[in-house]
């Protein structure tokens, strides 16, 4: 037997689970807010030095730019992101332009963390931690999951973790 016939099937695209589309509303608060404090912090000094008469102006307009521009890149990050869990792994992947797919072998997997802040709790959302032996991406994080998904993801990985004999 070759060692291409003892490959698992390649993942299709139905194995992928996207965010909760209510999770959009948080990830473009975020890039918002991001974004603005970025534009506005870079363009305090310059602003101030070119525009001295009409720099609240210009801030004013930074502002709302950078609470748009923010908001948009936060949605469509939020979109971009899609998680899967399988018998061997747990599988991340973002982006559109810059593509990332992060799978974390189960056998890695130290322990598990859910977090809901409180916003995140008003809508429903967790985000679940997954803390992974080693240096390199040490934990890597599910933000926006369904309260009810991330329960459930969380309880299988910790249930699967039992029965690694050499995940601990």
């Amino acid at each position: 037997m070759s060692a291409v016939q003892d490959l698992a099937p390649p993942a299709t695209e139905e194995d992928w689970k996207p965010l909760p589309s209510r999770g959009a509303r948080l990830a473009a608060l975020g890039g918002a807010v991001g974004m603005a404090t970025t534009l506005l912090v870079a363009g305090c000094g310059p602003l101030l030095l070119w525009h001295p008469t009409g720099w609240w102006l210009a801030l004013l307009g930074l502002g709302v730019a950078g609470l748009v521009i923010g908001g948009w890149i936060g949605v469509r990050r939020h979109r971009a992101t899609q998680w899967r869990l399988d018998e061997d792994s747990l599988g991340l992947r973002r982006g559109r332009w810059w593509q990332t797919e992060t799978r974390v072998p189960l056998s890695r997997v130290q322990h598990l963390d859910l977090k809901r802040g409180p916003l995140e709790r008003s809508v429903g959302l967790s985000t679940l931690v997954v803390h992974t032996a080693g240096t390199k991406l040490n934990a890597v994080a599910v933000a926006g999951l369904d309260q009810h998904d991330a329960e459930r993801l969380r309880d299988r990985l910790a249930r699967q973790l039992d029965h690694h004999d050499d995940a601990l």
